[in-house]
């Protein structure tokens, strides 16, 4: 059975990236952070949103949630950990309308290098 538990520190580490890289159409406050545990999954983390009908037919805003495999995040370098945030925010698109963005012109390893180098340069706290 996969166990899911609401990681508030990396979700601080995810707001703080989402700021310093001025990401200003992600809602900050519509985003969460989990780690499942007990996962068969190969994926190193996802992100998830909820279907269009549900979000209309109960009134709700978009709502994103990473999910980071355990047992296979935390066995990462600090450096590819924030490759894998920087990789899961990049899904999310910018009409923050509850859809998701495919691997391609926005999701890629080119991309994610450009964002891991801009917050090199600017470090977050």
């Amino acid at each position: 059975m996969v166990e899911y538990v609401r990681d508030e520190e990396t979700e601080k580490k995810v707001k703080e990236i989402v700021t310093n890289l001025n990401l200003t159409y992600i809602d900050v406050r519509r985003l969460a952070v989990v780690k499942s545990k007990g996962s068969k999954s190969k994926a190193i983390a996802r992100v998830w949103s909820i279907p269009k009908a549900i979000l209309v037919g109960f009134g709700v805003e978009p709502l994103y949630v990473i999910e980071l495999v355990q047992e296979r995040y935390d066995k990462l370098s600090e450096d590819n950990k924030l490759r894998t945030l920087l990789h899961e925010i990049l899904h999310i698109p910018r009409s923050f309308k509850g859809g998701l963005r495919s691997h391609g012109k926005f999701v890629n390893d080119r991309e994610v290098e450009r964002l891991l180098k801009l917050l090199k340069d600017r470090p977050i706290r």
